[in-house]
């Protein structure tokens, strides 16, 4: 199969653009101009005509929940609720819409108290007896790292005011000393343990949720969580069927595989980083160091500015992390790990520095968030050549509370997205999605202007990324984490034929503009899966 595109604005790399290039199969064979290109095209050709329009490489997503994507889609979207108040009607209304039986779990996803304007908290579980105090409701802050459940969660779940506090989590209580609702961290699995295991079926209904909205955005490369210690078997089947049926998405798996038995029987299944499958890949072992700045999870050196009483939560201690570390590498898996407080970062630094020489990483350990930093830390991602995977979007919620949560002086230096790339820091950009919208374009807008999507003032301005270099962070860099960058992240002749047509072309616009691009059509392994 060979396919034309022609008269348009191609990217290849910065400063370089192409007319059209030729793709046979699922290659890239040659880029030129329309005269070039077309008269080597054979007659049986697809020639497509992209009218001037301008295009990328396909996006790829460096870290984010594609099956989480899919589910969040099917239960109470609570993402952008202002108050309290609208959260209990949101509930209600989906309980209204959706005949759900008395005691079942009814799940929630995207709440954040600080966009509440009744009352500025987290939510709890008289809040949501207030929806219904006969169905299981478990609401999940946007974050993903605390949670609320009602009464009957509670008590179907069996917590009570005697139930030891979990390590690396922690549940709320009241004056009385019972369970208030909210929970948070490794607490989380006190609630989570009611939700009914997802078959087949259920996973694969949620992938293709999810891989759909991909295609609509652009995005032709992911690199997702879904994979645990508890569900391998059933969520690489689940992948490997519907990527059989349904080829519009490359997949590595960031595997979260949390103790070391859990590591030596994911091994000997025969997993391994790298591992291929069709176009999904074993990618790394995914660690959690912390939680989220939003929740005051995050681990922190010193305590919250805003709360002295905490410092966010720890989930795994440095003795344990350094082993996990060294015999996850030892076995030739690469290690990628959430981290967001400046403590938490410390922690994985450690582990990294225990293992590896300096100016070598050749498994390519990663960070993945890498919020609240100074440059000392930064320092050491450089001298040890430690992967930064980032989020820009997390801007247009985080610059509103940054320096009220961790103070000026660390805020000055925290989000330093920008001194990254120009250190010379391996940097790749992702979305977190559910946690913010997988949108490329949101995601390039908050790294090129710094501010929220509404246009706030700029936060550290001088960490702004230019066009061109936020566009291949988000190709070649995220390329480079899954050992690709010599197939996929440029359009040039070899690569994989994997990329967007956009709506407007992102490198004339007004920097403030790009958030209202969109793609027109996305192309991956030679096939379009996504035309307007």
């Amino acid at each position: 199969m060979t396919t034309i595109l022609y008269h348009g604005n191609i990217y290849v790399r910065q400063g370089q653009f192409a007319e059209a290039l030729l793709i046979e199969d699922n290659m890239i064979r040659r880029i030129g101009s329309n005269e070039e290109i077309l008269q080597e095209a054979p007659a049986e050709a697809e020639r497509i005509d992209l009218a001037g329009r301008t295009v990328l490489p396909g996006f790829n997503d460096s870290h984010m929940h594609l099956q989480m994507v899919g589910r969040d889609m099917q239960t109470v979207n609570l993402y952008g609720a202002t108050s309290i108040q609208e959260v209990i009607r949101r509930g209600r209304a989906f309980l209204s819409e959706h005949p759900v039986p008395a005691g079942s779990v009814v799940n929630g996803s995207g709440w954040n108290q600080d966009y509440f304007s009744d009352e500025v908290r987290l939510l709890n579980r008289h809040d949501l007896d207030q929806i219904s105090t006969e169905h299981i409701l478990i609401f999940s802050r946007a974050c993903g790292h605390v949670l609320t459940a009602n009464t009957l969660a509670i008590e179907t779940a069996s917590v009570t005011a005697a139930t030891p506090q979990p390590a690396g989590g922690h549940f709320d209580t009241d004056a009385d000393g019972s369970p208030n609702g909210i929970f948070r961290e490794s607490a989380n699995a006190l609630i989570y343990r009611l939700q009914p295991a997802e078959d087949l079926p259920a996973i694969l209904h949620s992938l293709n949720l999810a891989m759909d909205y991909a295609a609509s955005q652009g995005i032709t490369s992911v690199q997702t969580m879904d994979v645990n210690s508890n569900n391998t078997e059933i969520m690489l089947a689940a992948y490997t069927e519907v990527l059989a049926e349904r080829p519009t998405l490359r997949v590595y798996h960031q595997c979260n595989i949390t103790t070391l038995d859990a590591l030596h029987a994911f091994a000997a299944k025969g997993y391994l980083t790298g591992k291929v499958n069709g176009l999904q890949m074993i990618g790394p072992i995914k660690l959690f160091m912390d939680g989220s700045l939003g929740a005051r999870t995050a681990l922190m050196r010193q305590p919250y500015a805003d709360d002295p009483t905490t410092s966010g939560i720890q989930c795994v201690d440095q003795t344990e992390l350094n082993q996990l570390v060294a015999e996850a590498n030892q076995l030739g898996f690469q290690v990628t790990a959430h981290a967001i407080g400046d403590g938490a970062i410390e922690l994985i630094l450690n582990a990294y520095e225990s293992v590896q020489q300096v100016g070598q990483n050749p498994l390519r350990n990663g960070v993945v968030h890498c919020q609240i930093t100074d440059p000392a830390q930064l320092q050491r991602f450089l001298s040890y050549d430690i992967l930064a995977q980032v989020q820009p979007i997390f801007l247009h919620y985080d610059l509103h509370i940054v320096r009220e949560r961790v103070g000026s002086t660390l805020a000055d230096t925290s989000y330093a997205f920008g001194s990254m790339q120009q250190m010379g820091i391996h940097v790749s950009f992702g979305t977190d999605s559910p946690v913010e919208n997988m949108n490329p374009f949101h995601n390039i807008y908050c790294a090129v202007t710094r501010r929220d999507l509404n246009g706030s003032a700029p936060y550290n301005p001088s960490e702004a990324y230019t066009v061109a270099d936020a566009v291949d962070a988000y190709t070649l860099g995220s390329a480079y984490v899954s050992f690709e960058e010599n197939k996929k992240g440029r359009l040039q002749p070899g690569f994989l034929a994997d990329l967007v047509v956009l709506s407007d072309d992102i490198f004339s616009i007004a920097p403030t503009e790009i958030k209202d691009i969109t793609a027109v059509m996305t192309i991956v392994d030679g096939r379009i899966v996504y035309r307007v």
